[in-house]
């Protein structure tokens, strides 16, 4: 049956993926305006918060607005409601339309913002231009009688542990003979109390993030038989999985500059790009980060990339690039507009998944101050 929900619901499960945690500290994420409180019939995904946006919100009747850009970026001394802004505010108040910003945690988050870029460019062998935070690796080895390791492998996998790389469900299995002697306080599922007991049982082991430890944990417990779970956790030195702002990554076939930048423009849908570099140069090794790319010259030019995808250079950075052998394209700020669907699509996997009867609409309005001629 479907049901409606609330909209603490549905960011509940959106921070499963784009954590808060990812975010850049000072980043005013989260909610912005309204109430999460509220049922959710209708949620619109767009790139920024502005006048034309919140029309379209309320000809939809939408309940909840997910954005990239805070609207509250820095802080607000007054609301004049005689300012575009105010005016902008007043009416998301009045129509009960709720706020959302995702920003650097949604750059950030696997299969985020720059993940999405690099995608539509077709890189692959990827890597984290910035690594901004490292997941460290554990490993749990549960004992699970025979007749029930398939459920608590199933409630392992299925928590999340056993992802190695692109491969999923890994597991090890070895079996072997388990000797317990129950309390007389104990309800224990084998055996009887103050007798020792063997049973032939398999011990389980799996991979997984520190960070996923409480929820494998509780999937373990739940699905095992036993009144009391043994289990060893370890700590591994593998390396972590390292997440954060940009990628770099190869395309498959090398192309020359002056056709990567028609590329760019077409896969990622800007109206114009600039370009910093030589046009008959050779790309094969290409560094994107949606937003503004200022900070992260040197960090491209470190990876080695060819050509540095990004937006809003500065004139005199783009001079400091040129000398420093490191090409660029900047196609403007506005290409993060690539996580409307993105994040639209990632919505709609998560109430599919909880069967919730919520409408996902992309906005259609275009928010790019900037036009080309």
């Amino acid at each position: 049956m479907s049901k409606q929900v609330s909209g603490q619901a549905i960011i509940q499960e959106f921070e499963s993926w784009s954590k808060r945690k990812y975010a850049e500290e000072g980043d005013p994420i989260g909610l912005q305006l309204g109430s999460l409180n509220k049922k959710v019939s209708k949620v619109m995904t767009t790139l920024d918060v502005l006048p034309n946006v919140v029309e379209e919100a309320v000809r939809e009747e939408v309940d909840l607005i997910i954005a990239h850009h805070p609207i509250l970026y820095k802080p607000l001394k007054k609301i004049n409601l005689d300012t575009e802004q105010g005016k902008m505010i007043e009416k998301l108040i009045k129509n009960d339309i709720t706020v959302y910003a995702a920003h650097t945690n949604l750059d950030v988050a696997p299969g985020g913002v720059n993940d999405m870029l690099a995608e539509a460019l077709g890189l692959v062998d990827t890597e984290v231009l910035v690594d901004t935070v490292k997941n460290h690796y554990k490993k749990i080895a549960v004992y699970v009688p025979r007749t029930h390791q398939k459920e608590v492998r199933e409630a392992l996998t299925n928590a999340g542990a056993g992802s190695i790389g692109d491969y999923s469900d890994c597991t090890f299995s070895s079996e072997g003979t388990g000797r317990f002697k129950p309390a007389e306080e104990t309800n224990p599922f084998l055996g009887e109390q103050g007798k020792l007991e063997t049973v032939e049982e398999v011990k389980i082991e799996s991979i997984f993030l520190a960070e996923q430890q409480p929820k494998v944990l509780r999937a373990v417990m739940k699905a095992h038989p036993y009144e009391e779970v043994a289990y060893d956790l370890y700590s591994l030195d593998n390396e972590p999985e390292k997440l954060g702002l940009g990628k770099v990554g190869y395309l498959e076939n090398g192309m020359k500059l002056d056709a990567f930048a028609d590329f760019v423009k077409d896969k990622l849908g800007a109206s114009g790009v600039r370009i910093v570099g030589d046009l008959s140069s050779t790309i094969k090794k290409v560094a994107v980060l949606g937003g503004d790319g200022n900070k992260f010259i040197n960090a491209a030019r470190f990876s080695g990339a060819d050509v540095f995808v990004s937006g809003d250079i500065y004139y005199h950075v783009a001079h400091d690039a040129m000398m420093e052998g490191l090409q660029i394209i900047d196609a403007g700020h506005n290409i993060e507009k690539i996580m409307i669907e993105g994040v639209r699509k990632k919505l709609l996997s998560f109430i599919n998944k909880k069967n919730y009867t919520i409408e996902i609409i992309a906005s259609q309005e275009i928010t790019d101050p900037f036009q080309f001629r």
